[in-house]
């Protein structure tokens, strides 16, 4: 029986490991959650690139068959028809067209989590103090007996 109580050092020991490996490991819960997280933001951005994609392809799609369209980009680049007359007014700034809007680089990043070694240190501190605690309960009861 008295081998039975050391034994509980090495279980408490493998039981720390198994969870904190579980909860805060490289594959734990929490680096799930982040990586989870993570593809979240990666898919909203996708989708944000798709609208921008469709703006810009009606924006090529005007420029290529809408004459009308032309003529008014023509006019923002200071470009106009033989017959036009520009007067210049002092003062006014001239209007320039918007760069288009192409989206953001989005960087991921690690998710946090404990290392393996690190885990298997504290496990075994654990292990180790529940086996000197009941080695010294089982001193202090032989002094007694």
């Amino acid at each position: 029986m008295r081998i039975l109580k050391y034994l509980i050092g090495i279980w408490a020991a493998i039981a720390v490991y198994t969870l904190f490996t579980f909860f805060s490991g490289p594959k734990g819960v929490s680096a799930y959650n982040e990586l989870l997280a993570e593809r979240d933001m990666q898919w909203s951005n996708i989708e944000e690139l798709r609208n921008i994609n469709e703006d810009l392809e009606r924006a090529k799609n005007n420029l290529l068959y809408d004459y009308d369209t032309n003529l008014v980009q023509a006019r923002q680049l200071n470009y106009g028809q033989e017959d036009d007359r520009y007067i210049r007014i002092v003062g006014l700034e001239i209007v320039k067209n918007a760069a288009a809007e192409t989206g953001k680089v989005y960087i991921t990043s690690e998710p946090e989590f404990l290392a393996d070694r690190t885990i298997k240190i504290v496990s075994l501190c654990v292990g180790l103090l529940i086996f000197a605690f009941l080695f010294s309960l089982e001193l202090i009861e032989s002094k007694y007996r």
